[in-house]
């Protein structure tokens, strides 16, 4: 065996055997900078390293009017490309959907009190007209006049009513297990039901952790009181479960189907619609699907972070930051701040809405509100160089209301003689929203649009691929990965 000294390594960094002190000083001076330089590279790598942790690799804001389909767009991407993480918080939206589910009763109901009251003072009126009957009059009678049918409500229906009275305490018993508040009023249940209060909104993502099982400390964590939650979940499945078929007794009547249609209520448009689903819900044994969760509708006041870890396509391996922001008139002044340092916007506008008017301002139409905030996005200078996909949503609602015969032209004077159908309606709606990126955008950008009902799973995902190869590929070349 050799000797250390004839390995070649060694031989070929030792200095050279008739070296002068010239020459040495020299050596040591380039080893020193060649050192130097080495350490730099590697406090750069450390560095950039650090920043990575510390900075988002993909930042995504989701913006758009309320009820536009932020939330569930972002469980969109949560079930198709973390699907761990999805899986884990599963059962926490049990509780979510059954307060959905108490929500659509309670709107049902509110308007049968309403109903059964005017039926009694119908009643009282005509009791009066009776008792003047016999008095003269002069001149010829009165001629009839044409009035609808009157809806016929009975005994059934108040005591639909009374048997369902315990679930008013249940829905606060909910809300309570949710950390919810109350905000102001959004949406078309809140205009069915003003004096039984607003809708509920929760504050963060956090309200989670304390549905959760297994999370022993996590009331505490959230700050609501401690409570034998496991003993209040029994209770509620067990309270759900004797009614169920009282609930299903309510929406099937044919007078309550009535009642619905001549105030032109939808349920099946209101978010959140569960109640034709309520045998399957109120199973004791219920497990949410993810066709549930994407439906379940809790709205969150300001802006959310949510940070989603790929799991499967290109972006596998990368942490996205998606920010879903309040998006009624009031909240809308938070989003400014997001804008820095942004790699893409999602922005939702539902084209179903044309014939519908803003909550905050009843003179707005909620389309024209959602041109008005589209234009001012494109505009944003904060904005210049960050992607913006265009979701047309909704596109199903659209679909339905064309098909009951709602002309857009009645509500949108410039669609004039087109074709009254989706496709037609779909594609100019997204001719006007092109105009505006194109003329309102500091710099010429691509324009993305998908049309998309996002509360289809399947068809979501497909969108969120192309999507997400976009962003991505745009975010390497700002990297100069690309």
């Amino acid at each position: 065996m050799g000797r250390v000294d004839d390995d070649p390594l060694t031989l070929a960094i030792s200095p050279p055997p008739d070296e002068t002190p010239e020459q040495r000083e020299e050596r040591l001076k380039e080893e020193a900078k060649a050192r130097k330089i080495s350490d730099d590279i590697d406090e750069e790598i450390k560095a950039a390293k650090n920043t990575q942790k510390k900075k988002p690799n993909v930042k995504v804001l989701l913006l758009g009017q309320s009820e536009s389909g932020k939330s569930t767009t972002l469980k969109n991407f949560q079930l198709a490309y973390s699907q761990a993480a999805w899986e884990a918080e599963l059962l926490s939206w049990r509780t979510v959907i059954q307060w959905n589910l108490l929500r659509n009763v309670h709107t049902i109901i509110d308007l049968l009190t309403d109903a059964l009251e005017n039926e009694r003072a119908s009643s009282d009126e005509e009791d009066s007209s009776s008792e003047n009957d016999g008095e003269a009059t002069s001149g010829p009678p009165a001629s009839p006049t044409r009035r609808r049918t009157p809806l016929i409500f009975n005994e059934k229906h108040r005591l639909l009513k009374l048997q369902l009275l315990p679930l008013r305490q249940v829905q606060k018993d909910l809300e309570g297990r949710l950390g919810a508040s109350s905000s102001e009023p959004t949406g078309q249940e809140e205009k069915l039901a003003k004096k039984h209060g607003q809708e509920t909104f929760v504050r963060s993502s956090i309200w989670k952790a304390s549905l959760l099982p297994g999370r022993r400390n996590s009331e505490a964590a959230v700050g609501l009181p401690k409570r034998n939650r496991e003993a209040e979940v029994l209770q509620t499945n067990e309270i759900l479960a004797g009614l169920a078929q009282t609930i299903k007794s309510l929406w099937d009547d044919e007078a309550v189907q009535e009642m619905l249609r001549r105030r032109k209520v939808r349920m099946d448009t209101l978010p959140g619609f569960f109640i034709a689903d309520v045998m399957r819900i109120t199973k004791r044994d219920y497990v949410p699907t993810n066709e549930d969760v994407v439906r379940a509708r809790l709205r969150t006041l300001g802006v959310q972070e949510y940070h989603i870890h790929f799991d499967t396509g290109p972006a596998a391996g990368m942490d996205w930051v998606l920010y879903d922001v309040g998006g009624s008139r009031t909240q809308r002044a938070a989003w400014t701040p997001y804008f820095d340092d942004c790699d893409a916007i999602i922005f939702l506008a539902p084209i179903s809405c044309f014939d519908e008017k803003l909550v905050e301002d009843r003179r707005m139409n909620r389309l024209e509100d959602s041109y008005a905030l589209w234009r001012e996005i494109c505009s944003s200078k904060l904005l210049a160089k960050s992607q913006i996909i265009l979701f047309l949503n909704k596109c199903d609602l659209l679909e339905k209301k064309l098909r009951l015969g709602i002309q857009v032209k009645d509500y949108v004077p410039s669609f004039g003689k087109r074709k009254n159908d989706a496709q037609t309606v779909s594609q100019y709606f997204a001719q006007h929203f092109k105009e505006i990126s194109k003329q309102c955008s500091p710099q010429p950008r691509p324009f993305r649009v998908h049309l998309t009902s996002v509360i289809d799973t399947r068809a979501t995902a497909v969108t969120l691929h192309a999507v997400e190869d976009g962003i991505l590929e745009m975010h390497l070349r700002s990297i100069d990965l690309m």
